[in-house]
This record gives C-alpha cells, sequence and structure tokens, in this order.
C-alpha cells in the first residue's frame, strides 16, 4: 500500500533511527549500556585526544547550564566526568557532547566485533528502491553523525551506508525544532515540501510539519504509542511509504 497523502515529488527521504530503522530494545538495551560501561576506561586512554578534550569542554559549558537541577559536581580530570556523563544518560539527555563520546565508544565496539546493529527487515530492500528512484536518503538522529555511519556500517543486513547521502545530529538543532527541519531543507537545497520525515515521536513529525515538511509516524513493535496526527499517516514499514514515479537526483 502507498498512501495517497503522501505528494510527490518526494526528492528527500529523511529518516529518524531508533523506532524507525532500527529497533528501539537495541538502542536501549545493547548500544546505551555498552557505552556506560566502557565511559571510564575509554576517558582513561583518550582524555587528551583533541576531539574528546572538545566535547569534555562543551560538557563544562552544560554543567554551568545545569547548576540549577543539582547536577553531580564536575572537577577538573578527565574521569571526574563520568558522574555527570552517568547522570546525563539517566536523563536521556540529548547532549551533543555526550552524544559525542558515546558514538566513538561505539565505533570501537562495532570495529572490535562486539556490536552488530540490529534493523528491520525491510530498510535494506527500501533503501536500494528509493536510492534506484533517484531520491536522497538521509539521517536525522540525536545520536552522533559518527553514531550514525557506524551503526549502518555494521548491520545484521551488511554495510548500508551507500544509500544515505546526508546524516544530520543535534548540531543542526533539536529534534522537536521546527527551525532544525528547516536547516536541513537548506543544507539539501530542497523546498522542505519534497522532504518526506519518518519518526515514532509526534513531537518531532509536529517541528518537520511546521517547518513544511512531509511527515508519516512509524509504527513499529516496541514503539510507544503517540498521538495521532492528521499531517502524518501512520505507516507500519517501508513500503507504505515506497514512492512509484522516478525522480532525478
Amino acid at each position: 500500500m502507498i498512501h495517497p497523502e503522501f505528494r510527490e515529488p518526494v526528492r528527500a527521504i529523511l529518516l529518524d533511527i531508533e523506532g524507525t530503522t532500527t529497533t528501539i530494545a537495541f538502542v536501549h538495551e545493547t548500544l546505551f549500556p555498552y557505552a556506560r560501561r566502557r565511559l571510564a576506561a575509554f576517558l582513561a586512554r583518550h582524555g587528551s585526544d583533541p576531539a574528546v578534550l572538545a566535547d569534555l569542554a562543551a560538557l563544562r559549558e552544560e554543567h554551568a547550564a545545569d547548576a540549577p537541577l543539582g547536577p553531580p559536581p564536575l572537577p577538573e580530570g578527565d574521569l571526574a566526568a563520568v558522574p555527570y556523563l552517568h547522570w546525563l544518560m539517566d536523563l536521556d539527555r540529548k547532549s551533543t557532547p555526550l552524544k559525542s563520546l558515546q558514538g566513538a565508544i561505539w565505533r570501537e565496539g562495532y570495529r572490535a566485533g562486539d556490536l552488530k546493529s540490529e534493523i528491520f527487515p525491510d530498510v535494506p530492500p527500501a533503501l536500494a528502491r528509493w536510492r534506484a528512484q533517484g531520491r536522497r536518503i538521509c539521517i536525522y538522529s540525536s545520536g552522533s553523525v559518527l553514531a550514525q555511519q557506524q551503526l549502518f556500517a555494521h548491520t545484521t543486513a551488511g554495510d548500508l551506508t551507500a544509500a544515505f547521502s546526508n546524516y544530520f545530529d543535534t548540531r543542526i538543532g533539536p529534534k522537536r525544532a521546527p527551525e532544525s527541519y528547516a536547516g536541513i531543507a537548506q543544507e539539501l537545497a530542497l523546498p522542505p515540501a519534497e522532504i518526506l520525515f519518518l519518526s515514532d515521536i509526534a513531537e518531532e513529525l509536529q517541528a518537520a510539519h511546521q517547518a513544511g515538511l512531509q511527515t508519516a509516524l512509524s509504527i513499529r513493535p516496541g514503539n510507544a504509542p503517540q498521538t495521532p496526527l492528521p499531517f502524518a499517516p501512520e505507516v507500519a514499514g517501508f513500503d507504505e511509504v515506497f514512492p512509484v514515479k522516478r525522480y532525478p537526483v
């Protein structure tokens, strides 16, 4: 079934990850605990790396802003950041430096063979079909671009990174802010109405809709119930959003 609500042309398909391409269980029961267990050892090994130092500096700025919430202290020293990072994890905070550090830890895990990404079985054939039609496929996730690339490079279906033209993370803006989606449209050099965004979170779809994007609500096993949205048809699989015409990139 192809939903008639989608208006052609759709020249780019923007995908969320968790609950859209990938099971929520894999993210919360495998990826997050893996990074948490290895955080201290990672900082001990890489605390002087420029990228890690930049993340730690950004964390200190966040910590200062979090002062009214009573976060754990953040004294000087690489490992001193661990309690605050755990605190952010417990809050499921979409912190850019936290996500950057998690992505670096997961990269080590993928390379070591400890991790293999679990994706829904309809994802690889859909990516191939969309590409064959000339549609651009992009990812927008609160996880870092590095984490996104590693996830799709090491899936149970093989390396899928060739399918994607662009990756966006919180550096473009929060996922519940319309300005973020306007920024994505600008970077893709496309009218917002020619971009279709798929997510399992109603608030993200609301923000994308306000920016002028087309939207669809991903209904996958394990996803939390969402408020129905008149502008975001519910889709249980990628075949339901597969457009039929061919458009040049």
